[in-house]
């Protein structure tokens, strides 16, 4: 079975979400239509369009990471939800902590705890 490759970072380092709309997240002066990942080692696109689809191997990238921070926003879309025990049970083997909220609210407070020098990450599903 192929490995799959990592996608490649838009951005190769850590910045805040400068705003977000039904589809698109904006960053750094650049913006993408659909869902990203906001870890350390930078912005990039994520193959997610609803929340369902949160599965283990979509957490793959974020759990490759988990040394480089110490909390995870779950941005569920525009609706709270609720994550699957398995991708659940990943994470929390991979000794991460996390937190499920609206994308709006996992991007701001995403920014808020990046600006005061927190080790955080977030992976935000765009609506």
């Amino acid at each position: 079975m192929a490995t799959e490759r990592p996608s490649e970072p838009f951005l190769p380092r850590q910045v805040p979400i400068d705003g977000y709309s039904d589809a698109f997240f904006h960053f750094a002066g650049m913006s993408h239509g659909g869902s990203i990942l906001a870890l350390p080692s930078g912005i990039r696109p994520w193959n997610i369009s609803r929340f369902a689809d949160v599965t283990t191997s979509a957490l793959a990238e974020v759990i490759a990471e988990a040394n480089a921070f110490e909390l995870l926003f779950l941005g569920t879309g525009r609706d709270p939800a609720h994550l699957p025990e398995l991708p659940k049970q990943a994470l929390r083997a991979a000794g991460l902590r996390f937190e499920l909220m609206p994308t709006p609210a996992a991007a701001s407070t995403y920014n808020v705890l990046l600006a005061e020098g927190r080790r955080v990450a977030a992976a935000l599903i765009a609506f």
